[in-house]
């Protein structure tokens, strides 16, 4: 059973394949920087899956979703599935702070990756998937 928007590319490229050309088609500070991440998050976590979701959005997986790499004219956002349950004591998280779920890393041109940081978090959010995936739902207290 194929999973649901892992392979839309076109002529059934795998989703890394599809990384690969995305950063070499932003021939710019983006695709420099997304390709700067993505090997961030490949030392964090050498078990990470690279996923191709949303019709051009690339996933790393470990476990559920850790993080979504989306490029913009202006920024290259990292956005955490369950950044609001993360711990940032770098402060990484710029961006969709006001969600109860996801938290959000704005990079624009000229900045800084914390890598040492990045890691740390990619390491915490893998960690949380494995917690969460390691509990039987009918452990979950039910609130009255």
């Amino acid at each position: 059973m194929k999973k649901s928007g892992s392979m839309e590319g076109a002529g059934g490229d795998t989703p890394s394949q599809l990384i690969d050309a995305r950063i070499n088609e932003l021939s710019d500070w983006r695709g420099e920087m997304l390709a700067r991440v993505r090997t961030l998050i490949k030392q964090a976590d050498p078990e990470v899956v690279e996923e191709w979701k949303w019709r051009g959005v690339p996933v790393w997986e470990h476990a559920g979703i850790i993080c979504t790499g989306e490029t913009y004219k202006n920024v290259v956002k990292l956005t955490f599935a369950k950044g609001a349950s993360l711990e940032d004591p770098s402060g990484l998280f710029n961006s969709s702070l006001e969600g109860n779920t996801r938290r959000a890393i704005d990079i624009h041109e000229g900045d800084k990756i914390d890598e040492e940081a990045l890691k740390a978090l990619i390491r915490a959010a893998v960690a949380l998937n494995m917690s969460v995936r390691a509990k039987p739902r009918s452990q979950k207290p039910k609130s009255a």
